[in-house]
């Protein structure tokens, strides 16, 4: 490890992080969340009535709402008016003290109150500043409160989920926000490396649409936009169980097996051998397969489909999850049968290896909105503080130590932040590969490591557009996943390819995997193993279901986890079937990527060596609803699918314009803006109807909003929304994204030969280089292994096969 990493107090704790918290919306409250979960003193500011969220429903005995107390668990509270000179005196003094400030203004607002990103490092020139907004920091449009579905709309995201033939869909709860706090927190450890720190720019809008990024690719290879597949068409479906529903999920090669689950001898006809003929004869073999699933229960199918090694996943409700053995086994979950407030264990945390605090929210400060002083922390849960001179008024230090190349921090102004961190990258497909795409991105040096014969299957994959054509060429996708990486072979099944890793673990920082748990204990690369060839190493696992547990070893992918995470069970139309984000999107294998580069990051960062970070996918999804498995445990609320309307919002959906398949969502959350909505579409009778109206009468608003909508294109749905003052945003298919120089000026998506996609997030002080292209199969065995790379030692032997592919197996 290069001498850029924060040295950490001598006991191994790290360092205490003070945060300041001025977000109104859902993903700067996430990012506050993780801090404080992981010990760090975050206070909430809040508005002289309090945060809106407080009060909105569904609330528990208190009425405190569930969603509060899931994004504000753990944090500390202080009343702030911005607008006020007084308060942002005192505000001021808390940022003297702080690392890092998270806020959600858009520009006018940060204008008017002296909290713009640059006016803020002007007065605190070490502050790291995390922007989390719907365009950008410095969009006129960011004004708007940060919505995930008009970020999907906008994104491209929304035109993905759902039934071709009917509405867009925005994913269950706050997904876009979630995803977005994850890269917030990630560019908060990439800026806190730089010499003297930097504001990171994170867009909810570019977030959904770095989700979406493979209908980039896709549409530069071929001039075909994807569009929504919903579950039932292509080879993966959803079918309906006696019980509920499972997903059918296979690859082309396990046919024999689909064949011995189900039974049937239809099945077993020689004309549906190929891939190709299964297609085409669908219609007479998929009835045979929904009349076997209708007499089955849901579990019964999963766990007999996942013995034979099939990736199947059944839609688990919350009630489903509350009983989960999995979940219980790990205590993810908070056990029903004994208490109904999570203090019974569970913790609804998102990784494993790291410490983790699920306390309750903070109450309203008095009416005083007396300042709150940092408190005097000496080590919270594992966490060591920086003591910093309180001698300051109001308790506030007078001055925050100057961040130095022993702090962690990059000491070249054109370095990446992560320069000198050397990753070696086992991760495959998706939710491993892409991490460590990420990590290169901003300059770590990830090697990844290959088999000859079973190299990764991301190299084969089939294109969104493709159908369930097989690829014999080298995929496009491939690039997007793998860009900016080193690439070497070695046999992990031999003893001199053992061998040769351990020599790269010595001289490495950090090694990520997403294969079936087990495997990597048979081919002697397990934690205890690498552990002792180096105890600093940081080591990422990227699993299914986590290293322990009855249901470790399942195999997954990304829409397994979907159904098996509770997403798919919210996801959806109003009291019709769960939806997943079909397998075009593979939402979890996004979302998982960006926190684990975040974790690596966050452990670089603060010296946390010798980490083993063992993450779910399936928990971390369902972590993204704390809320209502909160609300589940204390009231028995079993939630189901809502379409697009979300608590706090009334509209909140997406209404068809004219034109094929053309949409705009609407999002309003005040009195106002509800009035303006009814004015311009001429529902002047709707105009001083309360919020709760709306909400209890949707058909009515909705068919007003859509009888104005239906006649206009979007365009001019959007000018005349916009100059009313009413939140929207078109729904953009991947074609409109790839014109809408938004996304091009802030380098989502990286034009070239293929396309690829880009970065979630801007900083101020350093734009990443374009990467390398991802390397061809051992292209670099020679400079690795023969020692001319950092991580490597002299005399390595090119190795040929071993690694084992992640197809039809572990998880992406």
């Amino acid at each position: 490890m290069s001498g850029r990493q924060r040295t950490g107090a001598r006991d191994g704790r790290h360092r205490l992080l003070r945060v300041v918290e001025l977000a109104d919306g859902v993903a700067g409250q996430v990012c506050g969340r993780l801090f404080a979960g992981l010990g760090h003193s975050v206070i909430k500011c809040e508005p002289p009535g309090g945060d809106p969220l407080r009060t909105q429903e569904p609330v528990d005995a208190d009425g405190v709402g569930y969603t509060f107390a899931a994004l504000n668990a753990d944090k500390r509270s202080v009343r702030l008016d911005p607008g006020n000179p007084d308060d942002r005196e005192r505000l001021s003094g808390l940022l003297a003290a702080a690392d890092l400030v998270i806020t959600d203004f858009g520009p006018a607002r940060a204008a008017a109150t002296g909290l713009s990103p640059d006016r803020l490092r002007s007065a605190h020139p070490r502050l790291v500043v995390v922007a989390i907004t719907p365009y950008g920091a410095t969009d006129a449009r960011s004004d708007a409160y940060g919505d995930s579905l008009l970020a999907e709309a906008y994104g491209g995201l929304a035109a993905m989920v759902g039934e071709p033939a009917r509405a867009p869909l925005s994913l269950g709860g706050e997904q876009t926000a979630h995803a977005a706090a994850f890269v917030g927190f990630f560019g908060a450890m990439l800026a806190s490396r730089r010499p003297s720190g930097d504001v990171v720019d994170v867009a909810l809008c570019d977030v959904a649409a770095y989700i979406d990024w493979k209908s980039d690719v896709v549409y530069a290879e071929t001039g075909q936009f994807p569009g929504r597949t919903g579950t039932n068409s292509g080879r993966w479906r959803i079918v309906r169980a006696v019980d509920g529903w499972v997903g059918f999920i296979y690859q082309p090669e396990q046919w024999d097996s689909v064949v011995t689950l189900v039974g049937d001898p239809a099945l077993a006809d020689p004309r549906l051998h190929s891939d190709e003929a299964r297609s085409e004869l669908v219609d007479s073999w998929w009835p045979v397969v929904e009349r076997w699933a209708a007499q089955r229960p849901k579990r019964e199918i999963y766990d007999r489909a996942q013995r034979l090694g099939l990736p199947f996943g059944y839609c688990a409700d919350l009630a489903d999850l509350a009983a989960d053995p999995q979940y219980r086994a790990r205590s993810f979950m908070p056990d029903p049968g004994r208490d109904t407030d999570g203090s019974s264990g569970g913790r609804l945390a998102p990784v494993v290896g790291l410490p983790w605090r699920c306390g309750p929210p903070p109450s309203l400060p008095g009416d005083d909105g007396a300042a709150m002083p940092w408190p005097d922390l000496g080590a919270v849960d594992g966490v060591a503080a920086s003591r910093p001179d309180l001698s300051a008024t109001d308790g506030v230090a007078a001055s925050r130590p100057v961040p130095s190349a022993a702090d962690g921090v990059v000491d070249g102004g054109d370095q990446g932040p992560l320069a000198g961190v050397v990753v070696l990258d086992l991760g495959t497909i998706t939710a491993g590969a892409a991490t460590g795409r990420l990590l290169a991105d901003y300059g770590a040096t990830v090697i990844k490591i290959e088999a000859t014969a079973r190299p990764d299957a991301f190299r084969v994959w089939p294109a969104p557009t493709a159908g369930d054509a097989e690829v014999t060429e080298e995929s496009p996708l491939f690039e997007s996943n793998n860009a900016g990486k080193l690439g070497i072979t070695l046999d992990l099944k031999t003893s001199s390819g053992r061998a040769a890793m351990r020599r790269l673990v010595e001289r490495s920082d950090v090694l990520i995997e997403n294969f079936t748990v087990g495997v990597t204990h048979r081919l002697g690369v397990d934690y205890p193993t690498l552990r002792e060839v180096n105890p600093r190493l940081i080591y990422l696992s990227l699993s299914s279901q986590g290293q322990s547990g009855p249901e470790s070893g399942i195999r997954s992918y990304g829409s397994t986890l979907d159904l098996l995470s509770g997403l798919a069970s919210i996801t959806g139309y109003p009291g019709d079937h769960p939806m997943w984000s079909s397998a075009d999107i593979n939402y979890p294998d996004q979302l998982v990527s960006l926190f684990g580069a975040g974790l690596i990051a966050y452990c670089v960062t603060q010296d946390l060596r010798g980490t083993y970070l063992d993450v779910s996918q399936r928990e971390l999804v369902s972590w993204t609803l704390a809320d209502r498995i909160t609300e589940h445990l204390a009231a028995g609320t079993v939630p189901g699918p809502t379409g697009n309307r979300r608590p706090g919002s009334t509209p909140h959906d997406v209404y068809r314009c004219a034109g094929e398949d053309r949409w705009i969502a609407l999002a309003c959350r005040t009195d106002a803006e509800r009035a303006a909505l009814a004015a311009l579409v001429g529902a002047d009778r709707l105009a001083d109807r309360p919020a709760r109206w709306w909400e209890l009468n949707h058909d009515e608003v909705d068919a007003a909003i859509s009888a104005w909508t239906r006649r206009r294109e979007t365009g001019e749905c959007l000018r005349e929304l916009e100059q009313a003052g009413i939140p929207c945003a078109p729904v953009r298919t991947a074609r409109e994204r790839a014109e809408d120089p938004h996304f091009r000026r802030r380098r989502v998506f990286l034009d070239g030969s293929p396309r690829k996609k880009g970065y979630p997030l801007r900083l101020f002080g350093y734009e990443p280089p374009p990467p390398r292209p991802a390397p061809r199969i051992g292209e670099h065995n020679a400079d690795v292994l023969d020692g001319h790379r950092p991580g490597a030692d002299a005399g390595f032997a090119a190795e040929t096969t071993g690694v084992p592919s992640q197809q039809a197996g572990g998880s992406t």
